[in-house]
């Protein structure tokens, strides 16, 4: 493989086809050439903001196989690049690539408190858990700058609303002293991605998320300061990291989780043609064993869109993975558990002086 095709801190390796539109741009490779031998940059590869204005910004998740009824995405698009994401494929709703673009033209949304305010404080809505990130990482590098999930959980917790988020970035522990508000009313659950133990994993799979030190640092602290953790250990991808799940189960548990999950990897959409192009240029020695191997999960496809399969997957590869799941269980999550949270504090539409009465 040419160095030069790689690019280093991004997960996909290029912009695949949008679906939605009739026409599709790309460069020739005849100008990426010329390009090269002029010393000259065709793509600088640099991350693009860009601000979005939605109207609403809690969606309701209508599908019977994932845990939550609710969530929220102050961000679209993820810089994290984690290859596997099924995320990417929302990106061509908004008219952009699944590959590339989903981890370079990061959308914000700077009306996110306002809308959820608007949304919780009506007076016909009755408190569900709205998890953060069902879509795109909430502290993906962007959150640095502009804030936004800091400033819904400050509604989260003006309102006494429950609130769940899922992140595999240590950012999160900026928000400790919000974290532990909610908390001292049984307002927030949090679910910290660890997918490998094994940094030259991480790197390739997942380019700019948070070290895995510094993920179980952030499990530790969350847990020493009594904010109950999930961990998320998913996707499991055999012949990349579904060896390791049993290793990955004990070391979240040490730092203090009190449960798990895991999903078994699929690759629906664009995200197919993504992956295999990614895996034969960053594992070019196992590419065919690995794809082989998510197909034997599947039904003999790389993709499966089956409720209550699609995640789980089926056959030997994936009962042995389900298997280690259970034994991790037994051995390293005995007596643990992961609270329901307090929905019972909500106030919709008593703000301000309205309290008084």
């Amino acid at each position: 493989m040419n160095k030069q095709d790689y690019q280093k801190g991004r997960g996909a390796q290029k912009n695949t086809p949008n679906k939605f539109l009739q026409h599709v741009y790309e460069m020739r490779e005849d100008f990426l050439e010329f390009c090269r031998l002029e010393g000259e940059e065709a793509d600088k590869n640099k991350t693009e903001y860009i601000p979005i204005f939605p109207k609403t910004i809690v969606n309701k998740v209508d599908s019977p196989d994932v845990g939550m009824m609710y969530s929220m995405n102050p961000y679209q698009g993820c810089e994290h690049g984690c290859i596997y994401c099924y995320a990417r494929n929302a990106h061509e709703y908004w008219g952009y690539s699944a590959g590339l673009d989903f981890e370079r033209k990061i959308l914000i949304k700077k009306s996110a408190p306002e809308l959820l305010e608007t949304k919780i404080k009506h007076k016909n809505w009755k408190a569900q858990t709205i998890v953060m990130s069902g879509n795109t990482d909430c502290y993906q590098p962007a959150e640095k700058k502009f804030e936004i999930t800091r400033k819904c959980l400050e509604v989260f917790l003006k309102y006494r609303h429950p609130v769940g988020i899922i992140t595999k970035n240590a950012l999160i522990l900026r928000d400790l002293d919000i974290l532990k508000e909610l908390n001292s009313y049984q307002l927030v659950g949090v679910n910290i991605s660890v997918t490998s133990l094994s940094e030259k994993t991480r790197r390739k799979l997942e380019p700019r998320t948070a070290s895995i030190q510094k993920r179980l640092k952030t499990i530790r602290v969350l847990s020493e300061n009594n904010i109950p953790v999930n961990a998320m250990l998913a996707p499991m991808i055999p012949g990349i990291n579904s060896h390791e799940l049993l290793k990955l189960a004990k070391a979240v548990s040490d730092n203090g989780a009190l449960s798990f999950a895991i999903t078994v990897v699929r690759l629906n959409g664009a995200i197919g043609q993504i992956f295999t192009d990614w895996i034969k240029k960053a594992m070019p020695d196992r590419a065919e064993k690995v794809l082989h191997l998510i197909q034997d999960c599947h039904g003999g496809s790389i993709n499966d869109s089956r409720f209550g399969l699609r995640n789980r997957g089926e056959g030997k590869i994936a009962s042995q993975i389900h298997d280690m799941a259970r034994l991790a269980r037994l051995r390293y999550f005995k007596g643990k558990s992961f609270p329901r949270l307090n929905k019972d504090l909500h106030e919709p539409y008593k703000d301000g002086q309205m309290k008084l009465f």
